[in-house]
């Protein structure tokens, strides 16, 4: 069976998407059968950073009114060397909302075929939130080190966790690290982080401007055959994902091997 991943956030444009679309990708380039579920009943936009916009022909509700197979809905992405599929809920603009119960009866169709399955939830706590969250076992908490962001994924955890998802099964990934911004202590610490959310961070992802290109291309950066800081960080946390123990990257800067050590001796 799956592991069932709802990758999630409180606050809205703090990269959670193209986290999810990256992760997936790295998954997959491990070794592992990877599905991805965009749960954003309202504007779907993992297909655009996989650039499978175009090949789409299929959603939920096609299924659950029998126009197809559940196998029908899947779209696999070509571009990536592993065993990588996406699936999507409804169309942009779809009027229909998907209930908790057709949530979880279309996951449990599809489990036993992957490794990994990780679902993009749609920012916020409303209806698409508990959607989202509806069949996972496990949660990756993407936040930006901002008290905004901070203050919203407390309150997400706080609901993850009345859905009985356990605490050692929620992670948080932070992600837009500006080292320079830390090195002169005008950004909050991971170590704060950690102390506030009472979480483990399983992944620290740096700022890069070149994702706004790599998204615009609908190309994952983990795709790019460059060694940069981004691409590495969210390698290794794909890596922390599947159980290995991976030190932290530097990022110019000591506080994160600081953190890595210290969740060590813990």
């Amino acid at each position: 069976m799956a592991r069932i991943i709802v990758v999630t956030s409180g606050k809205g444009g703090v990269g959670k998407t193209t986290v999810t679309a990256n992760l997936g990708v790295c998954l997959s380039e491990l070794g592992s059968k990877v599905l991805l579920i965009d749960a954003d009943t309202g504007l779907r936009n993992l297909d655009l950073m996989l650039g499978l916009e175009n090949r789409i022909v299929f959603n939920c509700f096609d299924f659950l009114d029998g126009k197809c197979t559940i196998e029908q809905t899947l779209v696999r992405d070509k571009q990536t060397d592993g065993d990588l599929l996406l699936l999507s809920l409804t169309k942009n603009g779809e009027e229909r909302s998907i209930s908790e119960d057709e949530m979880k009866d279309i996951v449990l169709k599809v489990s036993d075929k992957f490794d990994y399955i990780l679902i993009d939830s749609p920012a916020g706590v409303e209806e698409g939130f508990r959607i989202a969250i509806a069949a996972a076992k496990e949660a990756l908490v993407v936040i930006t080190p901002e008290l905004a962001s901070i203050r919203d994924a407390d309150k997400v955890i706080g609901l993850l966790l009345s859905k009985s998802i356990p605490q050692e099964k929620i992670n948080l990934v932070i992600n837009r690290v500006r080292p320079e911004m830390v090195q002169r202590n005008n950004m909050i610490s991971v170590d704060d982080i950690v102390d506030i959310l009472s979480a483990d961070i399983i992944g620290v992802i740096p700022e890069d401007k070149n994702i706004i290109i790599s998204t615009n291309r609908g190309e994952p950066i983990v795709k790019d055959k460059g060694k940069s800081l981004i691409s590495q960080s969210l390698k290794d946390t794909a890596n922390r994902i599947g159980g290995k123990k991976v030190p932290f990257l530097d990022l110019e800067s000591n506080w994160i091997k600081r953190l890595f050590f210290k969740r060590q001796r813990s």
